[in-house]
């Protein structure tokens, strides 16, 4: 079976190697933690990590989606003094996932520049498949 992480080298006009890319039917995920899976809890009350419940929705899209081959690595503003309560909560409640990233600046209002191509998607209350809408964007002008 193929590898779907496997990432494929890419070239710039010049020639030159740059970032390897996922295939194009693999997916990234990096997903929040609070008020995405499960309510919104904040570091500086770490207590209510431990008991707290996931969004079923969250739980059932985004094992779907590993299960799919896609790569999902948590994205969130909650500390390294919280990863542990937070990996035996993930796993409590059986997520599956391949990563997680910690201190995610807090605040929100983000805008994210990269040299890849990023697809944002603000969550508003329910994990479903995705669908492809168009909608404005700012873009750098050339």
């Amino acid at each position: 079976m193929e590898d779907k992480h496997q990432l494929k080298q890419v070239y710039n006009e010049k020639g030159e190697t740059v970032s390897p890319v996922l295939p194009e039917e693999t997916k990234n995920f990096l997903i929040d933690i609070d008020g995405t899976i499960c309510d919104d809890v904040p570091n500086e009350e770490p207590e209510r990590m431990a008991t707290c419940l996931p969004y079923p929705d969250a739980l059932k899209i985004l094992n779907k989606w590993y299960d799919e081959g896609h790569i999902i690595t948590f994205f969130t503003s909650r500390t390294e003094e919280h990863r542990e309560i937070t990996e035996t909560w993930l796993q409590k409640h059986g997520f599956k996932y391949h990563g997680m990233l910690m201190g995610k600046p807090r605040g929100g209002n983000y805008h994210w520049i990269d040299n890849h191509i990023v697809k944002a998607t603000r969550f508003k209350g329910k994990f479903t498949d995705l669908v492809v809408k168009t909608k404005k964007i700012e873009v750098f002008e050339r």
